[in-house]
């Protein structure tokens, strides 16, 4: 059984576990003084979301990674310049991923370059379902390159994020009809692109 003494110092502990339970407007106001435990609890609570929404977009691990860094550093940027975040931090964040992910695709298109797989592919019985499934897997993203902007940040909100079609309106300040439909002509185009190269 506890003391008294004991059970004090629980309910003070609790207490300090308490305090640092993140919220975002208090994230928000240590973020605007540059408190380094805000922009901590910021970077720990965003970052996987910042770089699955950037992943989703672009098939590079690594490239992914320096991206969804960089949208850290904007909003660092942006909040020393006092033009960050107003109210919502992660529609500020996933917003400028998108923003840095288009910027990155408008230099890949200027110099396309092609990236060699560092692993050989095992020479037993599976050769031939690897081969097939790297090949989908590059009509895929090939048909993905192909769409506009627009329908890749819907499909990365609503499939790579998970977002509903509710907060995927809310985040792109459209009406759910909007995105409904900018997500049907988005997968009727990959389901064209893909059958026409398999026709081909």
């Amino acid at each position: 059984m506890l003391g008294y003494g004991s059970q004090s110092q629980l309910v003070k502990r609790g207490a300090r576990q308490n305090m640092s339970v993140y919220d975002d407007p208090r994230a928000l106001d240590g973020l605007r003084s540059l408190d380094s435990q805000a922009i901590g609890a910021i970077y720990d609570k965003y970052f996987s979301e910042v770089y699955r929404y950037v992943r989703y977009r672009i098939s590079d691990d690594v490239t992914a990674e320096d991206i969804a860094s960089d949208v850290f550093m904007r909003l660092l940027e942006a909040v020393q310049k006092r033009q960050g975040p107003q109210s919502s931090l992660k529609g500020w964040l996933i917003a400028t991923a998108a923003h840095a992910v288009n910027d990155h695709l408008r230099r890949q298109y200027r110099r396309p370059v092609e990236v060699l797989s560092e692993s050989l592919p095992d020479h037993g019985a599976n050769v031939h379902s690897e081969v097939d499934a790297r090949e989908r897997n590059r009509m895929v993203q090939s048909a993905y390159a192909q769409l506009t902007s627009e329908q890749q940040h819907v499909l990365a909100l609503r499939f790579g994020q998970g977002y509903s079609v509710e907060e995927t309106a809310l985040h792109l300040k459209k009406n759910i009809n909007a995105v409904k439909a900018l997500q049907f002509r988005a997968l009727a185009s990959l389901q064209r692109q893909i059958a026409e190269v398999n026709y081909e």
